[in-house]
Order: structure tokens, then sequence, then C-alpha cells
């Protein structure tokens, strides 16, 4: 009966048991039995997966979903894994994002500023503060990353933007529309606080980051900011961001957006 960590956050207890009901939906076909466990460290769910099925079980959600390395011992040089932003306001020279590293102690890898100005920025020296603000990086957004040097003496790891995360970064810049990104609801919390609202009108889908991490993508002509006060009272428990393409060619130049979409 292996007992595997995945790579999403939890928020609350509650979420344990939808993370539990998705994956028996996931995994319905295969002989297993699935038990949720609690979390580790930071939010992490830890789940049994025993039966006849279980090494397909656990090798589905790896590619599928993802699991913590757990171990820095785990983690190989340029490799691609997932991070969730954590401890925004602690460096104004590095963004810091928890990729379930727990143990012995609790390991966050790193992005340099300069790196994070070199692929988001064109290279401009434009503030972490202000990197974060025009491009929604929120606590606990999910970023795909791609690791660069790991250095297990000082247990230091750093990282860049991946190429599949800076091509979504280029497309929704490229479409114009406004993203309202939402953290800490399940897709159904998200989708009942848009009904409740009267907001479907003004939207146009919900792209999932991560089990409990949305995006929803807003009419051409929407404001994702105006939507936050009407939505915001159905999702109490959730924190909320903005990604505003328009605001980030106005920053960087009319050209921008061409650079970043290659």
């Amino acid at each position: 009966m292996p007992a595997v960590t995945l790579l999403v956050k939890v928020y609350s207890s509650s979420q344990l048991e939808d993370v539990e009901s998705n994956l028996k939906a996931t995994l319905k076909g295969l002989k297993v039995e699935i038990k949720t466990l609690g979390t580790i460290s930071h939010g992490w769910p830890q789940i049994s997966i025993s039966g006849e099925d279980e090494t397909v079980a656990v090798r589905f959600l790896a590619d599928e979903i993802g699991l913590c390395p757990t171990s820095l011992d785990n983690l190989e040089r340029f490799s691609t894994t997932k991070g969730y932003i954590t401890e925004l306001d602690k460096s104004m020279n590095e963004l810091y994002l928890d990729i379930g590293v727990f143990s012995p102690d609790n390991l966050c890898a790193v992005i340099p500023l300069q790196r994070l100005q070199t692929q988001l920025a064109d290279g401009r020296k434009i503030a972490l503060r202000k990197l974060s603000e025009l491009y929604g990086l929120h606590e606990n957004l999910p970023l795909t990353v791609k690791i660069v040097t790991m250095d297990k003496e000082s247990s230091r790891v750093e990282a860049m933007l991946s190429e599949k995360q800076l091509k979504m970064y280029a497309n929704w810049t490229k479409s114009l529309l406004d993203r309202l990104l939402v953290f800490g609801a399940s897709l159904y919390e998200v989708q009942l606080a848009l009904k409740n609202a009267d907001c479907n009108r003004e939207t146009i889908e919900i792209e999932s980051l991560g089990t409990f991490e949305h995006a929803v993508v807003c009419k051409l002509g929407t404001d994702a900011a105006g939507l936050i006060p009407k939505i915001g009272r159905g999702l109490r428990e959730a924190a909320l961001g903005v990604y505003n393409p328009r605001r980030i060619i106005e920053f960087f130049g009319s050209d921008f957006a061409l650079l970043a979409s290659g």
C-alpha cells in the first residue's frame, strides 16, 4: 500500500474530500483503493493506494497530476516541475516556489530577479513587485519551472520559468482577454460563484491551473478587476488576482506582445 504525496495545494481540511473524490473519478476503472491520509508540510495531500493496479495508478498520477519529490535527492537538474509561489514579500531579488521538498527540511526553489527580468521583461531592470503586479504573480499561483542549479551542501535550488509557462503567458497576452485568478477554491465553487453573481455573460471559460487554482477568462472588453466585488462574496475563503494583457502591452510597448509570442 504505497503512500504518495500529491503536488497539489490544499487550503482547508474540507478540500481533502474533494481531492479524494477527484482521484476516485480519475482512476475509475482501475482496481485500486484510495484513502486520504491527511496533509504534509505546507498543505500537500498524502494518499495511500492499494490494489492490483496500484503501480499503474501511481504512474498515472505522477504524469497527470504530479507527485511531490519530497527530497532534494529526487530532483534532477534540468527537470521540469510545478511549484507554488510562496512568501512573495520575503525578498525583492528572488521569487520563492514551494516545489514539494520537505524532507528532511522544507526547501523552496528560487528564481532570481535577473532571470525573471530576462524571461518576462526582455531584460529590462524592473522590480519584482512590478513584475508581480503585471503578471498576476500571487501567493499560491502554480508555475511550471525548470530546475537550473542544485547545491545540496547549501540546500539551494535555482529555477527558471519553463517554455510551457512562457508560452502560456504569451498566449494570454496575445489574446487581449483579462483573466480573473482564483486561489483556494474548487472548480465547482468558482462556477457557482459566477452563476450566483450573474457573471456568466461576462466570461468565456474557466481554465484550471491546479486543483484549487483557476483562471476565469473574461470576454473582450470585460475588466477582470470589476468582477472581484461581484463574485468575491461567493468565494470568501479564496484569494483573487488579475491578469491584464493590456496593462502589460501598455507598460512594455506595442511590440512586446509580438516578442512574447515568438
